[in-house]
């Protein structure tokens, strides 16, 4: 499992090609069994190649080669497909949550096996708050299924701005009974996933703006690069910690991952220190801004890195909004950039219909974005700059929900924001310079 590899990555195990992958801020994994050499004396060499020849390939400085962590992961031959477990809170009071848990099995053993799945779910202390099991369902060889279970929990500690409270959902696989065999081959039980989440309630409301567990706040956002500055691409952890310490100090409350999918550790962080984040995935999309950059792919791998990353971060409290694109060149070509984001919003709804996609719009008024109904194709209208601009958008259609994806420091600003309850929040350029 790679978290990101910079990039036009090509992996083999053993000389036998597993795939190739383009976009460097993508995670994703290969499956390795069936080319293992399991022998003490057997070497098994996996070899990765990443090609950053052709330049320039990006607006920024985007290191190269292997810059995020990468993970050996041994399954059981019953065991959960990769960033299938999901955990949602539907349902959130002072007094108790719902808690919704599910998984989907996958049988790489040779024959069918009964199966049910055991849930769970321990406080930020580790102590037990509630539990469940499936009913059992037969998943012949070489199959998957669905697996679903809900849970009470009551008086839940809230996830809140600054109060990183998170509980933790081990999902476990158990012999189901019957004719055949459970989960192991010898019946016992395994874990097949563990996922921290948080229990809060958000929403996006077109006349009071954002609330976040009844409350209604504003958000006091930043945008920040993958990289760290002086250090590189391949970051460590504390330099993201110190970086949010500081941005804390000053009352910054949300980070945008500008302008591609974060580092899984980075939203962790977020997660524990209790930042809100929007999840960016791209700076194009088939229109150019270098001629090396992601457009020469978009076409082919967008859905599938929209939805590789929407899956493996979906569990993160932390996000509040997935954004589709930063200041994309295709908008003045209404029909395709239409078509194109309609596609984008699907992917997202269909892998997590619990959050809300936007755009960082570019010069919406010119691309006439608000008037050929590019904008109302997203949950929450954003807009790089120009708060005038977004704010004249909601008068004109009230039922639009709004937020400032890309702004300036100046006091303009800060009036926008402070003097219209529509105006949900807005992220600063930039929370730290960049390479």
């Amino acid at each position: 499992e790679f978290d990101g590899v910079m990039a036009n990555s090509d992996v083999w195990i053993n000389g036998y090609h597993l795939g190739r992958r383009p976009y460097g801020y993508a995670s994703f994994e290969y499956e390795l069994t069936g080319h293992v050499n399991f022998g003490a004396k057997d070497a098994n060499v996996v070899a990765v190649r990443a090609d950053n020849v052709a330049q320039p390939a990006s607006r920024w400085y985007t290191g190269a080669g292997i810059y995020r962590h990468v993970r050996l992961l041994l399954e059981e031959p019953v065991h959960a497909e990769h960033w299938s477990t999901f955990v949602t809170t539907p349902k959130v009071s002072a007094a108790e949550a719902t808690v919704w848990v599910e998984s989907r099995l996958v049988n790489q053993s040779e024959q069918a096996r009964s199966v049910k799945l055991q849930i769970r779910i321990t406080d930020s202390r580790g102590g037990p708050v509630g539990s469940a099991e499936t009913g059992a369902q037969v998943v012949a060889a070489g199959k998957s299924a669905d697996f679903a279970a809900e849970i009470t929990v009551k008086n839940p500690e809230r996830w809140d701005i600054g109060h990183g409270a998170l509980y933790r959902a081990e999902v476990g696989v158990l012999d189901g009974g019957g004719a055949t065999r459970g989960s192991r081959a010898d019946g016992g039980v395994h874990t097949a996933a563990t996922v921290e989440f948080g229990i809060r309630e958000f929403h996006f409301d077109a006349d009071t703006g954002f609330w976040l567990n009844g409350i209604n706040l504003k958000i006091k956002g930043v945008a920040m690069h993958h990289d760290g500055g002086a250090v590189g691409a391949a970051v460590p952890l504390r330099v993201w910690q110190r970086r949010l310490e500081l941005l804390r100090q000053i009352g910054v409350n949300a980070i945008r991952t500008a302008h591609n999918p974060a580092a899984p550790e980075f939203l962790a962080l977020c997660d524990r220190m209790g930042f809100l984040v929007m999840d960016e995935m791209f700076d194009c999309w088939t229109v150019a801004k270098n001629p090396y950059d992601y457009h020469l792919y978009f076409n082919e791998w967008s859905e599938t890195d929209t939805r590789d990353t929407v899956r493996r971060d979906r569990n993160h409290p932390s996000i509040i909004l997935y954004s589709a694109g930063n200041e994309i060149h295709d908008t003045p070509k209404a029909d395709l950039a239409k078509e194109i984001l309609s596609g984008l919003v699907a992917v997202f709804h269909a892998n997590d219909a619990t959050r809300p996609v936007t755009q960082a719009l570019f010069r919406p008024n010119v691309s006439h974005d608000y008037d050929d109904g590019l904008a109302d194709l997203l949950d929450v209208i954003g807009q790089n700059y120009r708060e005038n601009e977004i704010l004249a958008a909601h008068a004109a259609k009230p039922t639009r929900k709004i937020v400032g994806t890309e702004n300036q420091l100046g006091r303009p600003v800060w009036l926008a924001l402070r003097d219209n309850a529509e105006y949900s929040g807005q992220f600063l350029w930039a929370g730290f310079d960049y390479m």
